[in-house]
């Protein structure tokens, strides 16, 4: 298998993630990259509960993550049947399409470099 390389492409709710063979698939997340996560799992009306399994994020990571984005207005909530349902706000929104516009144009970048055994 030597020689052979590979690109992976896997898109997540809209979110356009690429790894070279030089990567990992599972690359850890940035702070940034989940926040956006987690803002397009809510613009379809969620539960806590689903955005948690939705990100693979655990229950207090989690919550300061949507009490962060609520104190800054990328979240919001509201109260149905005893139960929060987050959504995502315009602001929220307007994260989410630059997040995803900017990690594709260094991607697209990245790809561009010519690659070099030495960093």
């Amino acid at each position: 298998m030597e020689g052979i390389e590979q690109e992976y492409r896997t898109k997540w709710r809209g979110i356009i993630l690429e790894n070279s063979s030089m990567q990992t698939l599972w690359k850890r997340r940035d702070r940034l990259h989940l926040m956006a996560e987690i803002m397009e799992a809510a613009k379809e009306k969620q539960l806590k509960t689903r955005i948690m399994y939705m990100v693979n994020l655990s229950f207090s990571q989690l919550n300061e993550y949507l009490e962060f984005l609520t104190k800054q207005g990328f979240l919001n909530f509201r109260i149905e049947n005893k139960k929060k349902i987050y959504e995502t706000t315009a602001k929220g929104n307007l994260y989410v399409e630059n997040y995803m516009e900017m990690s594709n144009r260094l991607r697209i970048a990245e790809l561009a470099e010519p690659k070099s055994l030495m960093r």
